[in-house]
């Protein structure tokens, strides 16, 4: 017989089971293609709940089995501590940080394996060139402005543009959402004046006031963190039901950059025996934090989770080799996303190397262009900006360069809104520097408006038209003809 204590969390209604780290749970939320009323069994440590059938003393007797990365059987989700890292935080209080991480590992998973293994499904119908991937959401989301205007603003907008996308290939959307909390920083320090202040690297970690009580990492941000996401994903599970176009669901995404909340929202599939991060669907790691032998590679080579791989201006064709050799061994199509952020300037230059190399090797890849953070200015006042015209121009060069190869252009990754902020200049708006200071918002870096957004993905829909006509083409010239193309007419 079962305790009648319970956790109430998320929508999961769990049971404590008769040993004290295994729940039984018989109403959870199903992952798609789920049978209802079946039983999943997690373990308060690692396990996570699926959407099968379990029996309890299955989960307790699964053999472990071997990770989805390199090397494979040394992998556990603690293993990153003894690699380099990069852009960690420096928390004051050990014993709380720890404390908080305890509590974390206790708390039920924010998405499911039924989910995570039907996104990578998508994803590899995206790498096979039958789909298109749009991702999109803030550049770091936000406490202070959480609500559910804002929510809605940004799923209708992403909707929006899906459809605006949408030509002869379905749209798989996932927003930057639900997790974007952490943000890398290109210096540990920020000084104003005299005073020299840890810098702010996204909710999650400190807060963005210049003071010392402010920029103090606080471990119990990440407990925020948490409930915030479960509060979003219930109302975008909700918006998702009543949607009028009955799209597919929108699925979550964020940078893997603060490893300690990332390995503690971690647990064991008892069905397959893989490990999901069940932070988020999709994890990405940032151009700042993938380093061959680094803490953050270790710890994404190990998880099951669809990988994102942001791929600027420094990424050699023999490093992403490299990366993809750990990242992704198997060679599963669905597994990697590549995100490229080379400029307007550098993406006919540097990009083409990077996809001859992917060919050359035969491996399968989701490639999307993100380009936002290659066409960062400072505008008179001080103001971050991303001028329209130049990332329009990097998402035309991004499919000149992949119809030129006869690679497929995947989509696109971009840091938006759906609220009518003024932070990038330019687009139908005709946004000036002088209109930046009306409606800037963001806490870290200049968002598209929901204007802006959906003329982008009318450029890009522009752009697949054109490649659809060049495949078309290029058939129709690759057939064989027959024989009254061939022979010549004869005129009496």
């Amino acid at each position: 017989m079962f305790n009648e204590s319970r956790l109430r969390t998320g929508g999961f209604r769990v049971s404590r089971g008769p040993s004290s780290n295994e729940l039984i749970s018989n109403d959870c939320h199903r992952g798609s293609g789920s049978t209802p009323g079946a039983k999943a069994v997690f373990n308060l440590d690692h396990d996570v709940i699926t959407g099968d059938s379990i029996a309890a003393a299955d989960a307790a007797s699964t053999p472990r089995r071997r990770s989805p990365g390199s090397g494979a059987d040394a992998w556990h989700p603690q293993s990153w501590k003894a690699h380099p890292i990069r852009q960690a935080p420096e928390y004051p209080d050990a014993d709380a940080h720890a404390r908080v991480i305890a509590q974390l590992r206790q708390l039920p998973p924010l998405v499911l394996a039924d989910e995570v293994r039907a996104l990578k499904a998508q994803l590899a119908r995206v790498a096979h060139g039958e789909a298109l991937l749009l991702q999109g959401g803030d550049c770091a989301e936000s406490f202070a402005e959480f609500s559910a205007s804002s929510l809605r603003d940004t799923h209708r907008t992403l909707r929006e543009m899906a459809i605006a996308l949408s030509t002869h290939l379905p749209v798989v959307t996932v927003g930057r959402i639900a997790g974007q909390f952490a943000k890398p920083r290109s210096s540990a320090a920020e000084k104003i004046g005299d005073v020299e202040l840890p810098s702010y690297r996204g909710d999650i970690v400190n807060g963005p006031a210049f003071d010392a009580q402010s920029r103090a990492p606080d471990p119990q941000r990440m407990l925020r963190a948490y409930q915030q996401s479960a509060i979003t994903l219930n109302l975008l599970r909700a918006l998702d039901g009543a949607s009028i176009a009955r799209q597919s669901r929108l699925y979550t995404s964020h940078e893997a950059l603060l490893l300690p909340y990332e390995a503690a929202s971690t647990h064991r599939d008892s069905v397959s025996g893989d490990w999901y991060d069940c932070s988020a669907h999709l994890l990405w790691i940032g151009d700042r934090t993938r380093q061959l032998g680094g803490a953050h590679l270790e710890f994404c080579r190990g998880i099951a989770n669809p990988l994102g791989l942001k791929c600027g201006p420094s990424m050699t064709p023999d490093e992403l080799l490299r990366v993809l050799d750990v990242l992704d061994p198997r060679r599963e199509p669905g597994r990697i996303t590549l995100i490229s952020r080379m400029g307007a300037d550098g993406v006919r230059d540097q990009l083409p190397a990077l996809v001859r190399a992917l060919q050359r090797e035969g491996r399968p890849a989701v490639w999307i262009c993100d380009p936002m953070h290659g066409n960062t200015q400072t505008a008179t006042g001080g103001y971050k900006t991303r001028p329209f015209e130049r990332v329009a121009e990097e998402v035309r060069g991004y499919f000149e360069v992949h119809r030129a190869l006869g690679s497929h252009a995947g989509g696109l990754h971009l840091e938006m809104t759906g609220k009518n902020v003024t932070e990038c200049t330019g687009g139908p708006q005709q946004l000036s520097e002088q209109d930046l200071p009306l409606r800037y918002q963001t806490h870290c870096d200049p968002r598209l408006n929901a204007v802006q957004a959906l003329a982008l993905a009318a450029v890009a829909r522009s752009e697949l038209a054109s490649s659809q006509a060049a495949n078309t083409d290029k058939a129709r010239r690759e057939l064989p003809q027959s024989p009254a193309e061939t022979e010549p007419l004869l005129v009496t």
